[in-house]
């Protein structure tokens, strides 16, 4: 048993004010981008199983666009999630 009293852990917790002074914007850019980052990398992973109904059926027509819409798309993916997991 320990001789902690039951208020301790809320000692600790950190006040609102002392947060935001710790956090500078710097720090909130990278709260966004991070999330960005897990979405970009796994959207890279996941679009290329959309281009083999798209080849297996052959391009024709607005199919080429759709392709070529989806190939931008996953190098844009790749650019942003290159970072993820680093």
């Amino acid at each position: 048993m320990s001789n902690s009293s039951p208020t301790a852990p809320i000692d600790r917790v950190p006040r609102l004010h002392e947060l935001v002074d710790a956090w500078p914007p710097q720090r909130s850019l990278e709260v966004v981008a991070a999330p960005l980052r897990f979405i970009a990398f796994w959207a890279a992973v996941a679009l290329p199983f959309l281009y083999l109904p798209l080849l297996v059926g052959g391009l024709r027509g607005q199919q080429v666009t759709v392709f070529v819409g989806l190939l931008f798309a996953n190098v844009v993916a790749l650019v942003i999630g290159h970072e993820h997991g680093r």
